[in-house]
Protein backbone atom coordinates (compact mmCIF):
# COMPACT_ATOMS: atom_id res chain seq x y z
CA UNK A 1 0.00 0.00 0.00
CA UNK A 2 1.41 3.41 -0.86
CA UNK A 3 0.43 6.86 0.32
CA UNK A 4 -1.01 8.00 3.58
CA UNK A 5 -4.24 6.47 4.85
CA UNK A 6 -6.44 8.78 6.97
CA UNK A 7 -8.02 7.07 9.97
CA UNK A 8 -10.35 8.54 12.60
CA UNK A 9 -9.51 7.38 16.11
CA UNK A 10 -10.49 8.31 19.64
CA UNK A 11 -7.82 8.79 22.29
CA UNK A 12 -8.73 9.93 25.80
CA UNK A 13 -12.14 11.03 24.56
CA UNK A 14 -10.70 13.13 21.75
CA UNK A 15 -11.55 12.27 18.14
CA UNK A 16 -8.62 12.81 15.82
CA UNK A 17 -7.77 11.89 12.25
CA UNK A 18 -4.30 10.51 11.77
CA UNK A 19 -2.54 9.77 8.51
CA UNK A 20 -0.16 6.87 8.24
CA UNK A 21 1.45 4.68 5.62
CA UNK A 22 0.42 1.71 7.76
CA UNK A 23 -2.94 -0.06 7.30
CA UNK A 24 -5.91 1.46 9.14
CA UNK A 25 -6.02 -1.53 11.53
CA UNK A 26 -2.47 -0.75 12.63
CA UNK A 27 -3.31 2.90 13.31
CA UNK A 28 -6.40 1.90 15.29
CA UNK A 29 -4.40 -0.58 17.36
CA UNK A 30 -1.76 2.06 18.13
CA UNK A 31 -4.43 4.57 19.14
CA UNK A 32 -6.14 1.96 21.31
CA UNK A 33 -2.83 1.20 23.06
CA UNK A 34 -2.29 4.90 23.80
CA UNK A 35 -5.90 5.31 24.95
CA UNK A 36 -5.65 2.29 27.28
CA UNK A 37 -2.38 3.60 28.72
CA UNK A 38 -3.91 7.01 29.47
CA UNK A 39 -7.05 5.46 30.98
CA UNK A 40 -4.98 3.12 33.18
CA UNK A 41 -3.09 6.11 34.58
CA UNK A 42 -6.31 8.04 35.15
CA UNK A 43 -7.82 5.05 36.98
CA UNK A 44 -4.74 4.70 39.19
CA UNK A 45 -4.51 8.45 39.87
CA UNK A 46 -7.91 10.11 39.42
CA UNK A 47 -6.55 13.54 40.41
CA UNK A 48 -4.12 13.62 37.45
CA UNK A 49 -5.41 15.87 34.66
CA UNK A 50 -5.65 14.49 31.13
CA UNK A 51 -2.57 16.38 29.87
CA UNK A 52 -0.33 14.94 32.58
CA UNK A 53 -1.90 11.51 32.09
CA UNK A 54 -1.00 11.73 28.39
CA UNK A 55 2.59 12.69 29.25
CA UNK A 56 2.88 9.82 31.74
CA UNK A 57 1.41 7.40 29.18
CA UNK A 58 3.90 8.64 26.57
CA UNK A 59 6.75 8.04 29.01
CA UNK A 60 5.51 4.53 29.79
CA UNK A 61 5.14 3.70 26.10
CA UNK A 62 8.62 5.10 25.36
CA UNK A 63 9.98 2.94 28.20
CA UNK A 64 8.33 -0.12 26.62
CA UNK A 65 9.95 0.78 23.30
CA UNK A 66 13.42 1.25 24.82
CA UNK A 67 13.18 -2.05 26.74
CA UNK A 68 12.03 -3.90 23.62
CA UNK A 69 14.86 -2.44 21.53
CA UNK A 70 17.36 -3.35 24.22
CA UNK A 71 16.01 -6.92 24.39
CA UNK A 72 16.20 -7.19 20.58
CA UNK A 73 19.80 -5.94 20.55
CA UNK A 74 20.79 -8.47 23.21
CA UNK A 75 19.05 -11.22 21.25
CA UNK A 76 20.89 -10.19 18.08
CA UNK A 77 24.21 -10.22 19.94
CA UNK A 78 23.52 -13.72 21.32
CA UNK A 79 22.57 -14.93 17.84
CA UNK A 80 25.75 -13.46 16.34
CA UNK A 81 27.84 -15.15 19.06
CA UNK A 82 26.16 -18.50 18.35
CA UNK A 83 26.77 -18.07 14.61
CA UNK A 84 30.46 -17.25 15.25
CA UNK A 85 30.77 -20.39 17.36
CA UNK A 86 29.18 -22.48 14.61
CA UNK A 87 31.57 -20.97 12.05
CA UNK A 88 34.54 -21.91 14.24
CA UNK A 89 33.24 -25.47 14.53
CA UNK A 90 32.42 -25.85 10.84
CA UNK A 91 35.94 -26.04 9.34
CA UNK A 92 37.07 -28.87 11.66
CA UNK A 93 33.86 -30.75 10.92
CA UNK A 94 34.43 -30.41 7.16
CA UNK A 95 37.99 -31.76 7.52
CA UNK A 96 36.78 -34.78 9.53
CA UNK A 97 34.24 -35.71 6.84
CA UNK A 98 36.89 -35.59 4.09
CA UNK A 99 39.04 -38.34 5.66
Amino acid sequence: MSGYVPVKVSVAGEEVTIRSEQPAEHSRAVAQHVDESIRRIQEQSPMVDSGKAAILAALQIADELFRTRNDAERGTERLEQAMDEMRRMLPPAKRAVGR
